[in-house]
């Protein structure tokens, strides 16, 4: 089958959604407890899928070659998960992984431990796992391909935006970690969408295994209803000085009316006499 934009967005999805069940079995079987891993709502870490798909397009020709297919493999995911890392902790003041404790590692964003694994990858993406997947795209018909491709990427740009406003909240809040804090943060974003609000309420309801809401919303909320309490305070002020003056004439207009009372009983008890 002949490698184009479609089946490069296919296999980006196939392999993220494979490196999120291994990543989440390998923690249940470490933890004994389910951790959504990664940072999006849905069930796939993209790391995985651009690794995939940058060793099919750039390593392709070396399929004769499984020594340097190997070590490409480890180049390439090594620097695109130190990458990641990278990107991800400048933006977000996060670590989703963390490989300190591990020997021979570089700054705990990589390890040799994990190198090696990459370069294992590389060989079963290549010689295994694409061409086996590859055959059952070749089946279906390019227009199915396309609108697979084409809902797919809608749904994880939705789901990227959702994600990326929970962790600007989280990150506003100013108490994430420094090591490997994933699920930390999957539990305060969650926390986040099970707010009051009733739009966090809704996020919360249609994808209960979130990571994910924006501080926008907290902040205009708050905003708005300080506004409202500022308002409130203004119009009650005013009922309190309105009553007041009301009082103040009442009893003016009374002391008023005794008076002119007192004079006509006082007049007619002149003119009886």
């Amino acid at each position: 089958m002949v490698i184009n934009i479609y089946t490069c967005i296919l296999l980006f999805f196939l392999y993220s959604f494979l490196g999120w069940v291994m990543e989440v079995t390998l923690k249940y079987i470490e933890l004994k407890r389910f951790i959504n891993r990664g940072f999006l709502i849905g069930p796939y870490c993209p790391i995985y899928g651009c690794g995939a798909v940058l060793i099919t397009l750039l390593l392709q020709k070396f399929v004769n070659d499984p020594i340097t297919l190997f070590v490409y493999g480890i180049i390439i995911c090594s620097i695109l998960e130190y990458t990641t890392s990278f990107i991800m902790e400048k933006l977000f003041n996060a670590r989703w992984w963390d490989y300190s404790t591990k020997k021979f590692n570089i700054n705990g964003r990589i390890c040799l431990e994990t190198m090696i694994p990459f370069g294992l990858l590389g060989l079963a993406i290549v010689y295994i796992i694409n061409p086996f997947f590859l055959k059952i795209f070749d089946k279906i018909s390019p227009k199915t391909i396309t609108f697979i491709s084409i809902s797919l990427i809608v749904i994880f740009i939705i789901d990227l935006i959702i994600s990326l406003f929970a962790l600007l909240a989280v990150r506003n809040e100013g108490k994430l970690l420094e090591k490997d804090n994933t699920e930390e943060m999957s539990k305060r974003i969650k926390d986040l969408l099970s707010k009051k609000n009733w739009i966090e309420k809704r996020l919360t309801s249609a994808f209960p295994n979130a990571k994910h809401v924006g501080i926008k919303f907290k902040k205009t909320i708050s905003a708005a209803s300080g506004i409202i309490k500022d308002k409130g305070t203004k119009i009650r002020l005013k009922k309190e000085e309105t009553l007041q003056l009301l009082q103040e004439e009442y009893n003016k207009k009374k002391d008023l009316i005794k008076k002119k009372f007192e004079k006509s009983i006082k007049k007619q008890k002149n003119k009886s006499k």
